[in-house]
Order: C-alpha cells, then sequence, then structure tokens
C-alpha cells in the first residue's frame, strides 16, 4: 500500500529558488507526490517575523506557485510556525493570527499547517495552549486539511536538551485534546529516523489517537554536521508494509532541489515494490532519470566522496577532481554539486538559532 506522498520544504538554511520549486513539483508529480508544504526556515514572515503581513511581490509568488502545483495536480500548503504564541495568545496575537490566515487563504491552500516545532517547550501546559490555538485557527482557515507538528516530534531526547524537557504525557494530551480531522506530524524515534517499523507507529497512533504523519527526515541535509554531506543514496529503513500505519508520508527534502528528486524516487519505488524492492538497483534508475547516463555514472562512482566523507573527509587534490569532472556536465543538478563543493550550502549554528 503506497501512503500518500508529498514534499515538505521545511529546512534550515538558503530555500529554493520559484522555478527550483515549480520543477521538483512537475518531476515527482508524476511519481505520486501529491502534496507540498511550503515552510522553509529562512521564510520569516511563516516563523520569527509571523505578525508581520506578507509584501505584496513575496505573496504573488507564492500565488504563482500555487497555481503551478495545481496545475500538476498537486495540493499546495503552507506550514505556518507562529513562534512562541503559545506563550501569549492574548488579543493582539489573534489579531496578528487572523491577519495572516487572511493572507494565507488568499492562497487557496489545500493544506495548512501550524507548527510548533523547533522552539522552547518545557510548559506543563504546553499541550493545552496549543491545542487551543489549533483550533483557533481550524475555525478560521478556509485550508481543507490542518496538519499539526508538535513541539515534540519524536521520542529523540535531543529535542529534550535543546529545547527543555517535554511535559509529561505531553503526546497523549495532545492527541486527545485535538479533534480527530486534524493531523499530527511525527519524525519517529529519531529526529532524523534511520528506520520506521510498524510496531513504533502502532505505538504512536494509540497515543495520538490517529495514525502519525510522517515528517521523514531524509534526504534533508540541513544544520552544520549534514550541510557538508549529500544525501543521495535510496531510501531505506521504511519498508512497504508501514503504509497502512501512517496518514502520510512527507519527505524533507536536501538543500539541492534537483538531486532531492534521486532519493525521492526511490521512496515512490520502494512503496510500489514492497519485497522485491531493491535500494541499489532504484538509487540507479533514479539518478539514470534525474541526471541521463553519463551524469548519473558519475554521480554514482563519487557517492562515498559525496554522501560519506563529506566537505570534511575529502582531499584538496579529491575536491579539485570532483569539481573538474562535474564542472563537465551542463545540468542543474551538477551545478548543485559544484556550489556545494564551493561551500554554497554550508549552514553554521547561528542559522539554527536566527531562522
Amino acid at each position: 500500500m503506497t501512503p500518500e506522498l508529498g514534499i515538505i520544504e521545511g529546512f534550515f538554511g538558503r530555500p529554493y529558488s520559484w522555478e527550483e520549486r515549480a520543477s521538483l513539483v512537475r518531476a515527482l508529480a508524476p511519481a505520486g507526490y501529491g502534496f507540498y508544504l511550503y515552510a522553509p526556515k529562512a521564510d520569516a514572515h511563516l516563523r520569527r517575523r509571523w505578525r508581520e503581513p506578507y509584501p505584496d511581490a513575496e505573496l504573488q509568488a507564492l500565488a504563482a506557485f500555487a497555481e503551478a502545483c495545481r496545475q500538476a495536480g498537486v495540493r499546495f500548503g503552507v506550514g505556518l510556525s507562529p513562534y512562541e504564541l503559545f506563550l501569549g495568545f492574548d488579543a493582539e496575537a489573534k489579531a496578528s493570527l487572523a491577519a495572516k490566515l487572511a493572507q494565507l487563504d488568499s492562497l487557496g491552500l489545500a493544506d495548512l499547517g501550524v507548527f510548533f516545532d523547533d522552539m522552547k517547550g518545557d510548559l506543563p501546559d504546553l499541550a493545552d495552549r496549543q491545542v487551543e490555538i489549533v483550533h483557533w485557527i481550524a475555525e478560521r482557515s478556509t485550508a481543507a486539511r490542518v496538519i499539526a507538528c508538535p513541539s515534540y516530534y519524536t521520542d529523540d531526547p535531543v529535542l529534550d536538551r535543546v529545547f527543555g524537557q517535554r511535559p509529561a504525557n505531553y503526546l497523549e494530551n495532545l492527541g486527545a485534546g485535538l479533534d480527530p480531522a486534524i493531523q499530527i506530524m511525527w519524525t519517529g524515534e529519531e529526529v532524523c529516523a534511520r528506520e520506521f517499523s510498524a510496531g513504533h507507529l502502532a505505538r504512536v497512533t494509540e497515543q495520538m489517537r490517529r495514525k502519525p504523519f510522517l515528517w521523514d527526515n531524509y534526504p534533508v541535509n540541513d544544520g552544520p554536521r549534514m550541510s557538508r554531506h549529500l544525501h543521495l543514496r535510496a531510501f531505506t529503513g521504511r519498508p512497504s508494509t508501514i503504509g497502512p500505519h501512517i496518514a502520510a508520508h512527507g519527505i524533507n527534502t536536501a538543500s539541492q532541489a534537483v538531486l532531492s528528486q534521486i532519493p525521492a524516487l526511490t521512496l515512490a519505488e520502494s512503496y510500489r515494490d514492497g519485497a522485491d524492492y531493491h535500494c541499489l538497483a532504484a538509487f540507479r534508475r533514479a539518478a539514470v532519470a534525474v541526471l541521463g547516463p553519463d551524469l548519473a555514472d558519475g554521480v554514482e562512482r563519487t557517492l562515498l566522496l559525496l554522501e560519506d566523507a563529506g566537505l570534511d573527509g575529502i582531499t584538496p587534490e579529491q575536491k579539485a577532481r570532483l569539481h573538474a569532472r562535474f564542472a563537465a556536465f551542463d545540468h542543474p543538478a551538477a551545478r548543485e554539486i559544484l556550489a556545494w563543493l564551493d561551500g554554497a550550502f554550508v549552514i553554521g549554528a547561528e542559522e539554527l538559532q536566527t531562522q
């Protein structure tokens, strides 16, 4: 069973251009990717400066992309992260939120994400506060579907270390309080889950009182450590048997929009082929489809350097050879590799704290 597949542009660092987004939608829609959630951390009008209205030019660009999604048969959605709104959901905050929702409604949203991720959350009544906010939004938004991302969206204790100890029974209270029609996102046992099991998802379903909407943090490569690597390999650890246990499967794509198509295509193949899925063969097919045979061969031959060694693990001589190899191709994916080699996608800790 193939669940609803989709793209989440939810990473830190340099966001995609509008043409990169449209090209990604057009490339993946035929493979079954049916939704796009626009939520780059760099869009401050959705996050730290969410109270400020979008300038006309940016709103028009969003509207044009929304139409491109609809023309491709893809649901368009936005992930709104009303930064620390739960610390003061007063009349002034509600007025600002209503104004932002009106702007977003003008885009013709199919989906609206309400994201509480990556912000302080160690409040005993956090779930109750967030339930109130999500219901308030759902009552006013014209979006057909509302999807909430919890502050603690994984079992991974790294969130407790960074954002404060999660309140007792947080996920259970959130699931009990939210209307069953509202989806809840989940990244798995880890922030960047190596695998998903039916048993784990069944447990989370019980806690949430609904099937989780997967926010899969692969092939995303943001952050000081991951941005120094390209994530190109085929999906593994997502057996087709998890399909009946999830509401949808969204992938947080890498900073490189064209290269992200390679692993994305393999996930669709994994669900389609089930027990007959072979990750290496799937990678090769996807790479040829996205890159053409010659560039695909060059990427496969250098995969150990691009994905495993990364910028810190390759020598200056290896970097020079990689640069020469990929400079020979007039292809947007080759240009992404060259930009990555030159450090254009490297993200520092400061960006994680300010976006």
